[in-house]
């Protein structure tokens, strides 16, 4: 386990605001987002975007992170 979540800022559409993050999830977003070839301020607006008004930020990127993984596990992975 990485401990306790680490605060970072980030810029989303013109506005910084912070995102409590466990360091493996920050790794881990970030790696998505070179994947993807953006920025992880671009990858974090995308998400806001599509995140309900109910769901903070933090949860929204950390269910992007395991359903990202989710995925390429599922890709490699014949189904039962």
């Amino acid at each position: 386990m990485t401990g306790r979540p680490v605060k970072r800022s980030l810029t989303l559409r013109g506005h910084r605001t912070s995102v409590s993050l466990e360091d493996s999830f920050w790794q881990a977003f970030r790696e998505i987002a070179a994947e993807s070839g953006q920025p992880i301020n671009a990858l974090a607006a995308r998400i806001d975007a599509g995140r309900s008004l109910d769901v903070g930020l933090a949860s929204a990127i950390r269910v992007f992170v395991l359903e990202h993984y989710r995925s390429r596990c599922a890709a490699v992975t014949p189904a039962d």
